[in-house]
């Protein structure tokens, strides 16, 4: 600590030597309390995926909350848009037919078949209206209490073009590992349809997703090239070991995101 003064080796009186051990004291009690109380980044307790469209009239709100949603370190928000609503009048220019097919793997994997917009599912479990702010933060609680549940360490690191993927040791457990390449924002101007008028920003769009690997329980790492999944406005990547596959998607174990820019 620079402003400390230097401690001399000749002899020093007592009267300063107990002076210079109180402003110790009283410096490393400082350090030990900013020890306790200074927040440590957490690792994230849900994965929140918003099925939305620009031709959906109800969706404006909820692409607002997933932005919200998009700014609390401990939930990764992702928007994935859906295409079948576009007959409507507009077609959704972010949309991705495996968004929609994902919605209806979901829907039959909790056997509801319920697929809507806008539609948030949350730890790859519950469905909650997407505009529902207070919904989605307790299926997000409520999910995690699950056994297994986000409880999966998952780290990513980029260097020398590529992104590295480590998971941890989670014995028992089995999934798979995709990896999302995501534009952190994009406002769109809708100019036909529902939402004729309406600028709307898009939050942590994802524009492609691709298999990592399978995952067997056992800690490993696996490496993407970044230019796999990089292209004219992706800026952030998101990395998540699900239970399940792609066609019979269960709970997620694990996620991390990280900017690429």
């Amino acid at each position: 600590m620079s402003d400390l003064p230097t401690v001399k080796t000749t002899a020093v009186k007592t009267k300063a030597a107990g002076a210079l051990a109180a402003r110790l004291s009283r410096t490393l009690g400082v350090c030990a309390i900013f020890t306790v109380i200074t927040p440590v980044c957490a690792d994230p307790r849900a994965v929140v995926e918003l099925f939305t469209s620009q031709g959906c009239s109800s969706c404006p709100p909820a692409d607002k909350v997933l932005g919200e949603l998009a700014q609390d370190p401990t939930v990764i928000a992702l928007s994935l848009p859906i295409d079948y609503w576009d007959y409507l009048g507009w077609k959704d220019t972010l949309a991705d037919s495996r968004f929609s097919a994902r919605q209806k793997a979901y829907s039959q994997m909790r056997g509801d078949r319920g697929v809507y917009t806008p539609q948030a599912v949350v730890n790859g479990t519950t469905n909650v209206l997407g505009s529902d702010r207070a919904g989605i933060e307790s299926a997000a609680n409520r999910t995690q209490s699950a056994a297994g549940v986000m409880s999966v360490p998952v780290t990513m690191t980029t260097a020398g073009g590529q992104i590295k993927v480590s998971v941890a040791d989670a014995g028992g457990k089995s999934g798979e590992i995709w990896i999302c390449a995501v534009s952190k924002a994009v406002p769109i101007t809708i100019s036909r349809g529902e939402n004729r008028g309406q600028q709307v920003t898009y939050h942590n769009v994802v524009r492609n997703m691709l298999k990592v690997g399978d995952w067997n329980g056992k800690a490993g790492s696996w490496t993407v090239p970044l230019e796999n999944i990089t292209r004219d406005g992706i800026d952030a990547a998101v990395v998540y070991v699900q239970d399940g596959n792609r066609d019979k998607p269960g709970p997620m174990l694990g996620a991390a995101f990280t900017s690429l820019n």
